[in-house]
């Protein structure tokens, strides 16, 4: 069978410490507004839209990067727990895997449809913005799980 590229086994730990507190992180920024001030950079950007100001395609503007290196960390440790190598990694558990990842893209994609129906405004870019981590977050909860409820049954 041919196997799939995954990190080695130590990548997992390192993956739940950079995750966990990066999503906290996240989710007080979030919902405080926290952002270090310390963090106030010139930053390079594709295209530059402002209010009241004329549109450019590349230049550079002034941003707390605080929200992009806690996304940044929350999606490289989550691709670090999600894709790590089992220590007695074998067929049955890479096809847990794939079907994990099926049923977290059915779901993600399910709940982003009851979104564009049901939530509307600003409401809708919170799920959005949440929406860019949870096929990430619903793959490692049924892999996990799923994984848990084998190894028990064994």
């Amino acid at each position: 069978m041919n196997s799939i590229n995954l990190f080695p086994t130590r990548f997992k730990k390192i993956g739940w410490m950079i995750f966990v507190p990066a999503s906290i992180l996240g989710i007080f920024s979030l919902f405080s507004g926290y952002e270090p001030a310390a963090l106030v950079l010139n930053v390079p950007s594709f295209f530059i839209d402002e209010l009241f100001k004329t549109s450019k395609f590349f230049g550079f503007v002034e941003n707390n990067i605080f929200n992009e290196l806690i996304g940044i960390l929350i999606i490289v440790g989550g691709l670090f727990v999600a894709f790590s190598r089992e220590t007695d990694e074998d067929e049955f558990i890479s096809k847990l895997r794939l079907d994990s990842l099926v049923w977290a893209t059915y779901v993600n994609y399910g709940v982003l449809v009851i979104s564009f129906l049901l939530v509307h405004d600003i409401a809708f870019y919170y799920v959005m913005l949440f929406n860019m981590f949870t096929i990430l977050l619903f793959f490692i909860m049924r892999f996990n799980v799923r994984l848990h409820q084998f190894r028990k049954s064994v």
